[in-house]
């Protein structure tokens, strides 16, 4: 029986791990993406502290960048630089918490099928048809239906997320499943339950960081997407609402800064995302290092 005291054998998987952190962490690329998320969500939690809620209208009608107003104003006299930043906060919120529902139900889905030989088709048929649907109209469809609010865009973000998660756990944890030290876990009495959540799932934390990173990126592109659209919460300030007033007052052409920051927040939150998750992936290649 496997007892509470059998030290499985993952030490090196742990001590690759710690290195491929200190090694991310020295590129420049990746430090430089750390610490713009840093600053967004230092926007996020301080909003309060750095600008006012925006709201009501002032004389200051379609004024540009300034002293000012730092990133000009719009149409009702409201401050960009404020819409900005409080947008930061719901797009974070919206993103983050989205990708933590694909990433809990993809890493359920993934394990599952990659341990549970009898699950594994079935789980792959249900990944493959959620990955084949079109998923913009039916997020769409389904935002149009329910009542627009932060809590239904991220869960219909989230649920629509998942699969490429799953995807990717799932065939990171096939490659551990076939491990030695796996079939001596079942030898010795280890459960089902055990294996999964002591031996496989620690293996595939580094992937799970990358989802993350990658699927919240993926989320704000939606979120941004269906409020422009006219999908989102009309009571919280996002860039994509941003946008949609934008359009609407019919100001884009003649007032480009209404459109050009927040544009610029969603690239900038979008590229860091991305690019840390894959310095992250890269410095957990054994070849950078001589593996």
């Amino acid at each position: 029986m496997l007892t509470e005291q059998t030290v499985p054998p993952t030490e090196p998987q742990v001590g690759a791990t710690r290195a491929a952190w200190r090694d991310w962490l020295r590129q420049p690329s990746a430090l430089l993406s750390v610490a713009v998320l840093a600053v967004m969500v230092l926007l996020a939690l301080f909003a309060p502290l750095i600008a006012d809620e925006p709201g009501g209208t002032s004389a200051d009608v379609l004024q540009p960048p300034s002293g000012a107003h730092w990133f000009g104003t719009d149409d009702l006299g409201q401050d960009i630089f404020a819409q900005v930043v409080w947008g930061t906060r719901t797009s974070l919120v919206i993103g983050v918490a989205a990708s933590l529902i694909a990433l809990v139900l993809g890493t359920a889905i993934g394990l599952v099928s990659a341990y549970v030989r009898g699950v594994d088709a079935v789980g792959t048929v249900i990944t493959d048809v959620m990955l084949a649907l079109p998923t913009l109209p039916l997020m769409i469809m389904l935002a149009a239906v329910v009542s627009p609010s932060v809590v239904t865009l991220t869960v219909i973000i989230g649920v629509f997320a998942w699969p490429e998660v799953a995807r990717l756990i799932r065939s990171q944890g096939l490659v551990v499943t076939a491990m030695p030290y796996i079939d001596g876990a079942r030898v010795l009495g280890a459960s089902g339950w055990r294996i999964v959540s002591r031996e496989i799932l620690p293996a595939v934390v580094p992937l799970m960081v990358v989802s993350v990173l990658l699927t919240a990126s993926r989320a704000v592109i939606s979120e941004a997407g269906l409020s422009f659209l006219g999908l989102g919460d009309p009571d919280s300030w996002s860039w994509g609402r941003i946008l949609l007033n934008a359009q609407r007052s019919g100001v884009v052409a003649i007032a480009w800064w209404q459109t050009l920051f927040p544009s610029l927040a969603i690239l900038f939150l979008v590229l860091s995302a991305t690019v840390a998750g894959m310095r992250f992936n890269d410095s957990r290649d054994p070849r950078r290092n001589g593996g």
